[in-house]
């Protein structure tokens, strides 16, 4: 059997086997459904999908055994000829907002050289800079190099139907980072077909590489190095693996979130009324327009999550003396009692597991300036959820290094890219494999700041491949 790929424009795929449960909600149908049927993905919005869908392609060349079993015999070779094993999602994009890995600096390199950088395609989960699965894959298939080396052929495929400049896979696993930049070529080997070609040398068309990118994001692990390395008992367990002077920081920010009147409360999945949401919407919208700019996402959007996934939904609420709403922060989350391993939930809508069920911190807005209260709502209100819950981690999003003081520690994000273009792969491959240096660098210094006791600091691993 052989793998082979076909670009299909919509979703009917969905419905053609029994899909593994994705290792995140951003993943799974219900999210990308809501973000479809609200505009937030679509040529309108400059995110146009298209789904690369692997198939194997079974022999049908069987014999029948006699005649009065041939037709069912044939039939059944037609059915199971093209058998759905994985399917990478790839928009084409005209910009690059809602992505959260920065290529600017490429963008205005292509444009002095009078080189379009526009359309270029993304494979991500949109708006949401949290570290995943790329690949639905089907009940009983394993991700490995055949299944990516298809999708990227694939990949290869639009990129020349559309003239794109580049693919970018942001917020991929470390496995599938390593799985393609491994089995693909060096930016050495295209420098030597390069020279080879222009000095008249016959060569094979040039075969291009996948570079990677590493970046820095900061997630808290519900893990006490002091009790056995088991969860959490509550909040002030926690504050324990503090040092001294950081413990007192942090109840002093709760403490002034307190005196100020305010107090937060917590709601999740059915809880949370219509006009819960339409005040968290409010709230959200705030964090835009401070800035003068528009949300991505609109209360549509948020409320079909609400109608199709409220199981993975927590929203933190900070009240005022009188009872107004004042602040909002949005939080999905895996649910621990589910099992991702046996794929019998089709499309991921049962996400979670016990042995890495993750609290996710979105979206957050609030009507005004209140001192410490973003702290409040977006890290302490997570980290006693996740306690309560049972989640073993929780990821707050992109960027902060004030996550860093409060207990969050360093991680590694990977995102891969490909150049079509030849005459720019080596400047790119340079700048990739100096920023990876220099990200190793920048985690080893976030790794030293780290707030915790010596008896409870975790293990770092600043490598750089």
């Amino acid at each position: 059997m052989s793998l082979e790929y076909a670009l299909i424009n919509d979703t009917s795929w969905q419905s053609q086997t029994e899909w593994q449960t994705p290792d995140t909600p951003f993943m799974s149908f219900a999210f990308w459904q809501a973000l479809t049927d609200t505009g937030a993905i679509g040529e309108q919005a400059g995110w146009l999908p298209i789904f690369i869908l692997v198939h194997r392609v079974a022999d049908a060349t069987n014999s029948a055994d006699s005649e009065d079993n041939t037709d069912t015999l044939v039939d059944d070779a037609v059915e199971n000829a093209l058998q759905p094993v994985a399917v990478m999602p790839v928009f084409i994009k005209g910009h690059h907002r809602g992505e959260f890995v920065f290529d600017h600096a490429w963008a205005e390199a292509y444009t002095r050289y009078g080189v379009d950088y526009y359309p270029r395609l993304v494979t991500s989960a949109p708006y949401t800079p949290i570290t995943g699965q790329r690949v639905w894959l089907a009940k009983g298939e394993t991700l490995n190099e055949a299944i990516l080396k298809t999708a990227i052929a694939g990949i290869d495929d639009i990129a020349q139907q559309v003239g794109a400049s580049s693919w970018h896979g942001l917020f991929v696993t470390p496995e599938l980072a390593s799985i393609v930049t491994t089995s693909m070529p060096t930016e050495i080997d295209v420098e030597l077909a390069i020279a080879a070609q222009e000095n008249g040398v016959e060569s094979a068309a040039i075969e291009l590489p996948i570079f990677e990118r590493q970046g820095c994001q900061f997630l808290w692990q519900n893990t006490d190095l002091l009790n056995d390395s088991k969860p959490f008992a509550d909040f002030d367990a926690f504050l324990m693996t503090l040092k001294a002077k950081k413990r007192k920081t942090i109840r002093a920010e709760r403490r002034k979130v307190a005196e100020q009147g305010i107090s937060c409360q917590r709601k999740c999945g059915d809880a949370i009324s219509d006009a819960d949401w339409k005040a968290f919407y409010h709230c959200y919208v705030m964090t835009y327009a401070v800035r003068g700019q528009q949300p991505y996402l609109t209360i549509d959007f948020f409320m079909a999550l609400a109608v199709s996934m409220p199981e993975h939904i927590m929203l933190a609420q900070a009240l005022d003396a009188s009872g107004e709403i004042i602040a909002s922060s949005l939080f999905l989350y895996d649910r621990p009692d589910s099992d991702k391993a046996d794929g019998d939930n089709v499309g991921g809508d049962n996400v979670g597991g016990d042995n890495n069920a993750t609290l996710y911190g979105r979206y957050w807005g609030a009507l005004g300036e209140y001192d410490s209260l973003h702290f409040e709502l977006c890290y302490y209100q997570g980290i006693e959820f996740a306690i309560e819950q049972g989640l073993i981690s929780f990821d707050p999003g992109t960027q902060g290094e004030h996550k860093l003081v409060r207990g969050f520690v360093p991680t590694t994000t990977h995102s891969i890219h490909r150049i079509y273009d030849p005459r720019f792969v080596p400047a790119i491959g340079d700048f990739c494999a100096r920023d990876r240096l220099h990200m190793a660098q920048y985690r080893q210094q976030a790794f030293e700041a780290l707030p915790f006791n010596a008896d409870n600091m975790p293990e770092f691993d600043g490598r750089a491949s």
